[in-house]
């Protein structure tokens, strides 16, 4: 867990928190985390045995406020992936954004900031173009 990635989110997160801000997290978050940390590491996982990857979940959901999985999310995806005429994995990343809306979250925060940009309804913000200053913090 040492890659640059991992170590600019890191920097990312703490210089959010310095400025107050409130984190959170979805349970789908959770569910592709022990999917990636589970998974050998030759193909693309962290490789991460059982007890490891449970107690990195524990951490998780110890420090940051965990939102509930709900029944209406399902209409706010439905809408979201017939309306923006999403197609295959990108369901996920609708999902997630449902999830968003139900609970009233209005940023993200994630390098993979081009596969939201079809979603209106949040901000999204890089952990690299944060800690370069090019964002709000």
């Amino acid at each position: 867990m040492a890659s640059n990635d991992h170590l600019t989110a890191k920097a990312a997160v703490v210089a959010l928190a310095n400025a107050g801000t409130e984190f959170c997290v979805v349970p789908q978050v959770i569910y592709e985390f022990w999917v990636a940390a589970t998974r050998p590491v030759d193909v693309n996982g962290l490789g991460m045995d059982i007890a490891t990857a449970e107690t990195s979940i524990l951490e998780i959901v110890r420090i940051y406020r965990l939102l509930r999985d709900e029944r209406g999310v399902f209409g706010n995806w439905h809408a979201l992936v017939v309306s923006q005429a999403v197609r295959g994995k990108s369901a996920h990343d609708a999902r997630l954004v449902a999830a968003l809306q139900r609970h009233g979250v209005a940023n993200l925060l994630t390098f993979n900031g081009s596969d939201f940009s079809r979603f209106s309804s949040i901000s999204v913000y890089s952990p690299t173009e944060l800690l370069a200053g090019k964002l709000p913090v």
